[in-house]
């Protein structure tokens, strides 16, 4: 879980976690897809906490909340919300995150339409910068919500990857001998 590698920081500014273990990106929605508790077109995915970064953040007006325990004796886990946007509620383009796929080969830097990849994907580690955005809706409601900013994914890849690397894609081939 992210731990106190936080930078120090005050409300406006950038957070940002580093080494983060990949199995503490939960519940990823990358493609935006609707579900039971998504609606179609929200990207996002859960972020797990430590203790004393889940208070902190809680403390700040973050939504912090916990998953339940798996076993007796065990503690529930802190987790926020990410979420992900490509377009304000006008549809008026905002600036996209920078999310990167790392992997032996080099580096992919993902799209809006590439992104949906990571909901899949197993994943190592990963560096994540998130920029907190207050906001009180129409019940009077306040707090602050968790926007991705900047996400570099190292990605596990299985033998085969290497294996077959080099091996022309066939659909490719087909396209190109019909020019």
């Amino acid at each position: 879980m992210p731990t106190n590698k936080k930078e120090e920081k005050e409300m406006a500014e950038v957070i940002k976690f580093y080494d983060v273990d990949g199995r503490n990106m939960r519940f990823r929605n990358f493609a935006g897809k609707a579900g039971k508790y998504n609606l179609e077109g929200d990207r996002n995915f859960c972020l797990l906490l430590n203790p004393d970064v889940a208070d902190e953040m809680s403390e700040e007006g973050f939504n912090v909340r916990y998953l339940k325990p798996r076993d007796d004796g065990d503690d529930p886990v802190p987790y926020i919300q990410v979420k992900l946007k490509y377009y304000d509620r006008s549809g008026n383009r905002l600036r996209p995150p920078k999310i990167v796929q790392i992997t032996k080969r080099g580096k992919t830097e993902l799209d809006e339409e590439t992104v949906n990849n990571l909901d899949w994907a197993e994943i190592e580690k990963f560096d994540i910068a998130i920029n907190p955005r207050p906001y009180e809706n129409v019940n009077g409601r306040s707090g602050v919500t968790a926007y991705l900013k900047t996400l570099y994914v190292t990605i596990v890849e299985d033998d085969f990857e290497d294996r077959y690397y080099d091996v022309p894609d066939s659909a490719q081939n087909i396209v190109d001998d019909e020019d």
